[in-house]
Order: structure tokens, then sequence, then C-alpha cells
């Protein structure tokens, strides 16, 4: 069934059972037209799709140094294969097809059998869903050493969409979502844009909506304190968002624990590039350029980031608001899917009312031909839970003296490979965990781990899924701080899937434990 016919058919078969629902009352409701709630739900959808095209250029172009060149934004028509909405689209594939109760595995198993290339913790995930762990473990933080990174904070826009004015349903979406890939802050990053969202249909406020986000997070958490900190930074400066952002350079731009980011300016950390995200909103004021140019200029994932400020900001003004120069060359791919999907902007934005209407219905609001009712609904934080991974304080390379090798390793670029059973490679190193780096691939082996004398449980596996890029070899944290030996025995064992037995190592990233946020 096409999804149009299919939206149609839903759609009146939602206001069918809605007469049937007991009335809401008056009190402690909000409404809002029908006409004002598409025109919100497809002015957040093209906001995302502005804002990725706009960045697009500058993604991880400037780390940990502010953009202050001129922005060579791409055409809106850049948005069709970007992964910042074509990977969401999944999970809102599987709430269409399987229905608003599908389940962590549901979206697990659409997400591990997807086509698409996937990086960080998304590729952790996936790695993790096609050996057989579930969510929530595909995205925590034992099997998953990027569990803080951004990746779910830019999958999660089409939930806050469909919960106008609800942050206990969004929250409850997202942690059913946000789990197949990531764990505390890396799932707080998606609840923070959502309950962004939440506000955005009736908000207008930029101070206003940022706050509704942060009281979706426990406030103890690293992310609610960069936003808190943020918001400070603005009562302090609030024309002057370049000091503010230095602010936050110099307290949270350092100890990325993603391997990737350690003792590099690169920073994919979902709490820092979500305080981005804040900054073009609240120092945009309103204004659509000038949030998703801030958005960007703060650099880091700066398509990701705008496309977040640009979808929160297009609920809030709806499309008929946003600029004409936009809407013009929107309207020109309207119906043109997008990658990896079976949806345009047109159908999404379809689909996106019908789930909204059940989500309302569903929460206690009603839905009539002209409008809908929405309960009031105050945010509720979940449980505080934190990755504690540590702090990067140490990077030892395989030519470093801390390693000992025996069998048949051999230098390979800057990495040492060997292939079979036989090798060994030992490592002595101080800290409270360490996160070994190697060149993962489809012709993987397996390595038996042993931390102190003692047989991990997990072995390293070089195997990974086509069209996923991943680098971490075996990882463990929350260790007693001080000396530690580590030994890997290649072994003769491998996936299934795999078309050899190679093992690579190519560096260990150590750490110690935070004192303190960040």
């Amino acid at each position: 069934m096409k999804l149009k016919n299919h939206y149609l058919l839903s759609l009146s078969l939602v206001i069918a059972l809605q007469s049937v629902l007991p009335a809401v009352q008056a009190a402690g409701t909000r409404e809002l037209s029908r006409a004002d709630l598409t025109d919100k739900i497809r002015g957040a959808w093209a906001g995302q799709m502005i804002g990725v095209s706009y960045g697009a250029t500058s993604e991880f172009r400037y780390n940990a140094r502010l953009n202050e060149d001129p922005i060579k934004a791409e055409p809106v028509t850049n948005a069709i294969d970007q992964d910042d909405l074509y990977v969401e689209m999944t999970f809102a594939r599987v709430m269409d097809t399987v229905g608003l109760e599908a389940t962590s595995a549901d979206y697990g198993k659409a997400f591990r059998d997807s086509q698409y290339m996937l990086w960080h913790a998304n590729a952790g995930a996936r790695r993790n869903l096609s050996r057989g762990v579930l969510p929530p473990w595909s995205g925590h933080p034992r099997y998953n050493i990027h569990a803080d990174d951004i990746d779910f904070q830019i999958e999660a826009d089409f939930i806050g969409i469909m919960c106008p004015g609800l942050p206990r349903v969004s929250n409850a979406f997202c942690d059913r979502v946000g789990r197949v890939m990531n764990y505390g802050d890396g799932l707080y990053g998606g609840m923070f844009i959502c309950g962004m969202y939440t506000a955005a249909y009736f908000e207008t406020d930029p101070r206003r909506i940022v706050e509704a986000g942060l009281a979706c997070l426990p406030e103890k958490s690293g992310y609610a304190a960069i936003i808190r900190d943020l918001l400070n930074g603005h009562a302090a400066e609030p024309t002057d968002w370049r000091k503010t952002w230095q602010m936050l350079e110099k307290k949270w731009d350092r100890n990325d624990p993603c391997p990737d980011g350690a003792f590099e300016p690169f920073n994919i950390d979902a709490r820092l590039n979500g305080a981005y995200v804040a900054m073009g909103l609240l120092y945009g004021g309103g204004d659509f350029d000038r949030t998703i140019e801030i958005a960007t200029r703060c650099g880091q994932d700066s398509d990701c980031n705008p496309s977040n400020a640009g979808g929160v900001l297009g609920a809030v003004l709806g499309y008929r608001r946003l600029p004409e120069k936009y809407r013009v060359d929107l309207e020109k791919i309207a119906d043109r899917e997008f990658a990896y999907t079976e949806y345009s902007f047109n159908d999404i934005t379809r689909s996106s009312e019908l789930r909204t209407l059940k989500v309302i219905q569903q929460a206690g609001g009603k839905v009539t031909e002209a409008s809908v009712v929405i309960p009031m609904q105050k945010p509720k934080a979940p449980k505080l839970e934190q990755s504690n991974f540590g702090v990067p304080v140490r990077l030892i390379k395989v030519n470093d003296a801390a390693w000992s090798w025996t069998g048949n390793w051999k230098v390979v670029e800057s990495a040492k490979v060997a292939h079979g059973a036989g090798s060994e490679a030992t490592l002595v190193f101080t800290g409270s965990g360490v996160a070994l780096q190697g060149v993962l691939a489809q012709d993987g082996g397996r390595a038996e781990v042993y931390l102190d004398g003692k047989r991990q449980d997990l072995m390293a596996d070089s195997w990974i899924p086509e069209r996923t890029y991943d680098n971490d070899l075996w990882h463990l944290t929350g260790l007693k701080p001080g000396q530690h030996t580590l030994r890997l025995v290649t072994t003769d064992g491998a996936d299934s899937r795999s078309t050899g037995r190679r093992t690579s190592i190519g560096k260990a990233v150590i750490y110690a434990p935070a004192q303190a946020h960040p």
C-alpha cells in the first residue's frame, strides 16, 4: 500500500476512534488547529533539511575552533543523501509498520538490516546487533565504546516532532529507540533535542525552549551540566555568543572518551555538540538564518547541529514562516525520496502527522477534523545513568615499549597484524580502563583476552559487517586504578561470516577516573 493511501485510511480511523473516546476536559489542555499542526510538522522537517545542507561542507573541519570563514552552503537537495535524515526514517518506518508499541528489539532489527554506511555509536550498535547483542546492551558502554557519542541525538528529531507538548511521551519513545546505539549522556542527547521539539509547538522564546529540553534530563547528568553552563553564559553575555563559546570550549571541549577524539581536537561527544545546537537557538533569537549560522560556526559536527537547531526552530515558526528562498527549493524536491527510504519530504510529513495524531489520542487528547487538544504534561527526567569511561590519559602506539609481541605479527602501516592462531600481544599500563583500537573488516578473526591473568568473557573480535566503520577491538573501563597487564592470544576462531582470521592492533587508549564533570 502506498504511504499516501495508508495515511488517508489511517487518518480516518483515528478520527473515527476518537468519537468513542471520553472528552478531554478544557482545564489543563492546549489546543492547536489542524492547519497549524500540519504546518509545524512540515516546518520541523524542512528545518532539518535546510540546516544539514547549510553546514554540510564544514562538518568536522572546524574542531576546537570557531568557523569564521565564509559558509558555502550546499543546496537543499543535499539533504536527500544525508544520514542526519534517512537514519531516523528507519525508526519512523518501524513505527509506521509495526506500530507505536514497537520494541527496542524491533528498532534494533531494522537498524541491523539497514544498507547505509554507519560510524561511531551507530556502527558499534550494528556490529553488536549482528553478533546477537540486543538492545539495551547494543548501546551500553560495556559493549559500545561510543555510548556517549552524538548518534542518537542526530536521529531523534522524528520523536520530538510527533509529541507536541508531551515531553514524558517523548522521553519514553527516546528510551526505547535510543538504547539501540547509546546510553547515559548519549541517550540524553536525544531526549534533550526532543524535549525542545515538544515545547516548540507552544513556545516562541528560545530560552524557554532550551529550558524545556533541560527539564527532560537528570539534574546530575553531564549533559544537564553543560546546558546549565550555556544558559548561565547566555544570561551573562546575551549578545556575545563567541564569548560563551569560549567558556564552553575551555571547560567542556576536553577528555572526550571516544578513542577517536582522545588527544585530538575532534569531538563527537553528544553533550558539547548539543550545547552548540542550543547555542544557535539562544543567540539566533528566533531568526532562522542566524540560528543555523551560529550552530554551524560553533564547529565540530557542524551539519548535524544546525539540522537539529533548524528543525526545532522550524517547528516554532511553521513551514509558512520559513524564509521563502528555502521553501521554493524544497517544493522542487518535495516528492523525491530520501536515500535508503520510501519517504519523500511530503511523505515523511504526512506519516509524522498520522503518528502525532495517534500519540495525542493515546495521551488522552482529542483529535477532530479542525483541531487537536493536548493534555498538559510536565517533563519527568529518567533515572540517572552515566557511562563513567573516565578520561583519556595516555595513548600507547604499537611501537611503544609498553607492548611485547610473540608470534607472527607483521607491521602493516601503523598497526601490527597477525593471521590465525598462536600470536600474542601483551600490554602493561597504569590506569582504570583501556580501549584497544584496530582495523576491523570482513576478514577479521578473534583473540582471547586476559586481564591481570584472568580470561575475559568478551573476546577481541576483528570482524565487522559491511558498510560499518569502527575500530573498537576491545575495551574495558571501571577497573581499580593502578597497573594492569592485558594479554591477547589470537585463535583460529572467527565470526561465521568472516572471510579470514586477521587480528589487527593499532593503538591503546588508557583511561583514568574523572574527578568531576566534564
